[in-house]
């Protein structure tokens, strides 16, 4: 139980960082553009997409039955970019 609170925590961590970011990006595309996109709309959809990949990355850490707090670390850190990782 202790695992699913730290994971919803963090869960709606995620969407509101993804969704706060968003705001004044579409704040100003709307003041320069003739799209009428509400800024609901944006934090709910940057929102979402940012929730959907953690859970992605939960559901492939977890498909051996066991989910380690290292597992669940590492699906909320950034993704590097795939191309990156053999440049260095």
């Amino acid at each position: 139980m202790k695992k699913f609170q730290d994971i919803l925590g963090r869960i709606v961590a995620t969407f509101l960082s993804s969704a706060l970011a968003i705001v004044g990006g579409s704040s100003v595309m709307n003041a320069f553009t003739d799209t009428d996109i509400s800024i609901l709309q944006s934090a709910g959809l940057a929102g979402i997409a940012a929730c959907a990949q953690v859970v992605e990355r939960l559901a492939r850490a977890s498909l051996d039955g066991n989910l380690t707090a290292a597992e669940i670390n590492e699906a909320f850190l950034p993704q590097k970019n795939s191309d990156a990782k053999g440049s260095k």
